[in-house]
């Protein structure tokens, strides 16, 4: 059954009113626009893995009482080349793609010599970030395509090598309360001294008339040297406090050689990244308004993290939580071939795949010299530097944002149960270390995300919403609506259409959507 949630989506380019039971709350108005894998073969020719899937944007409209469902293909360059050619020519995360041997020697001398340096796809399928007031749909590599976030049209391609040198950027940005964003990436070929780069793209700097990218005023913030030359750490995401930038350098690492050379030793690009084990994990602290590191050098055990949930100051430390792993094994769950065995069958025989953990670490800020070697130098009342969540959390991690860098109590996220499917969805409180979840049988939602409520000053005042899809042929595509305090649904959204399982994705409030659809259409 589960393998009816991986296949090839469908679009819905016009907005489709959705069933809605129950109450949607009369302020929530604006726009949750999701991002994911929609697209696994084309004619003959099929992808190996849900990342390489060509990305599929759906958006649900809240407006008076109502919702809207409307979806299309990101119409990147890559989507465009697979679609004219009736097959994949452009590789993948998982699928390595090689020369139509039908094609004359010249033309596939000329493939071969174009990825002795690859030139990464274009198909952001991961999240939706925010520059200026722009809507890009991004991935990790150095391109980004820009949406409007009413239509879900495609407006432009975006470089970011034309802006800042980076061969590589996470998907996962931070904004801060004056609406700036904050992200990191990676300068590995050609781009002077191999570095991580920390960059800031200001909140104004959209300029519609002339059509010119927001990131066209990006600023670095610092950059930090890689610890190995030949193996930087590959990072997902990152934490940010008020005052400071947390980049975990884990021995989870991308190979260079490997990566330059996997196209002649018909490998996959995903098979470039190596966990080292035996390694070390270093955590730095950077000042985000001086660019400076904090001199004291942090060392943790080897660990493997994707999405980082929350970091804040107190009382001269910083603390910040995040998603653990054992090992790298979270990516060939994610094999099409893996996705589609039902969850019985594939826990049976994935027994070594490493549950994900809650995880809070705690670094002091400020270190007497004096301090005797092995002494506690944590000194906050209220935790324990190696306490652990043990829970089994997928990497769908939501808070209210309105805390973000700031400490905080809740976090939400889906569940998942020795299977690539997110069941679950739940609420945990970190000061109590408990949990209340939603589940429905058969349902399987996507990550949920919290919406505050107009003026609210609690935590968990707001709703959460997902996105969910089932195996049952009697239960509709819906839009779940959960009080976020309760955890008690609200109201639902049934849709009358095909929906795809998604990853990421942002909450565009109605006025917010409006100014920025205003502005592509200039």
């Amino acid at each position: 059954m589960l393998k009816s949630l991986i296949k090839n989506g469908e679009e819905t380019p016009e907005p489709l009113r959705a069933q809605v039971t129950g109450t949607l709350p009369a302020w929530l108005q604006g726009t949750l626009i999701r991002n994911g894998p929609g697209l696994f073969s084309v004619g003959d020719s099929e992808y190996n893995h849900w990342f390489d899937g060509s990305s599929l944007i759906h958006s649900f409209t809240f407006s008076n009482g109502e919702v809207f469902y409307k979806s299309k293909f990101l119409k990147s360059d890559t989507y465009k080349r697979n679609i004219k050619a009736n097959r994949i020519i452009v590789s993948e995360f998982g699928t390595m793609i090689y020369p139509d041997p039908c094609k004359n020697i010249f033309s596939r001398a000329f493939t071969h010599l174009c990825n002795v340096i690859p030139d990464f796809t274009d198909n952001n399928l991961i999240n939706i970030v925010r520059y200026g007031e722009d809507y890009y749909a991004s991935s990790e590599v150095n391109y980004i395509n820009q949406i409007n976030p009413v239509t879900l049209e495609t407006v432009s391609r975006v470089n970011y090598r034309n802006h800042i040198a980076l061969n590589l950027a996470t998907a996962h940005p931070h904004y801060d309360d004056e609406g700036n964003t904050y992200n990191m990436g990676t300068a590995i070929l050609g781009l002077g001294r191999p570095k991580y780069v920390i960059f800031k793209v200001p909140a104004s700097t959209s300029d519609a008339e002339q059509k010119k990218p927001a990131l066209r005023k990006v600023q670095q913030v610092c950059s930090v040297p890689f610890r190995s030359l030949l193996f930087p750490s590959y990072f997902h995401s990152f934490g940010m406090t008020e005052n400071y930038i947390v980049f975990v350098e884990q021995p989870f690492k991308l190979d260079i050689v490997r990566l330059a050379t996997a196209y002649f030793r018909g490998v996959n690009w995903g098979s470039c990244l190596k966990y080292d084990k035996d390694d070390i994990t270093l955590f730095h602290l950077i000042n985000r308004k001086t660019g400076k590191a904090v001199s004291t050098r942090f060392y943790g055990d080897a660990l493997v993290v994707f999405h980082h949930i929350n970091a804040y100051e107190e009382d001269g430390h910083v603390v910040f939580d995040l998603i653990s792993y054992e090992n790298t094994n979270l990516y060939d769950m994610f094999y099409l071939q893996n996705m589609r065995r039902e969850n019985d069958d594939f826990i049976q025989s994935n027994k070594t795949f490493s549950p994900p953990t809650c995880q809070r670490f705690v670094l002091p800020l400020h270190i007497h010299k004096d301090c005797p070697t092995g002494s506690n130098l944590v000194t906050l009342g209220d935790t324990t530097a190696r306490a652990e969540l043990q829970m089994m959390m997928s990497s769908s991690i939501w808070i209210n944002y309105k805390f973000n860098g700031k400490k905080y109590r809740y976090f939400y996220g889906s569940r998942v149960e020795w299977s690539p499917h997110p069941n679950k969805i739940a609420k945990v409180d970190v000061q109590t270390r408990t949990h209340v979840e939603w589940q429905q049988e058969g349902c399987y939602p996507s990550e949920p995300v919290f919406v505050a409520s107009p003026g609210a000053v609690e935590e968990d005042d707001g709703v959460i919403l997902s996105s969910v899809i089932s195996t049952d042929s009697k239960i509709s595509p819906f839009m779940l609506v959960l009080d976020a305090k309760t955890m008690q649904e609200v109201a639902r959204a049934s849709i009358d259409a095909n929906v795809h399982m998604d990853l990421h994705g942002l909450f565009i409030p109605a006025a917010a959507a409006s100014a920025a659809t205003a502005a592509t259409a200039i």
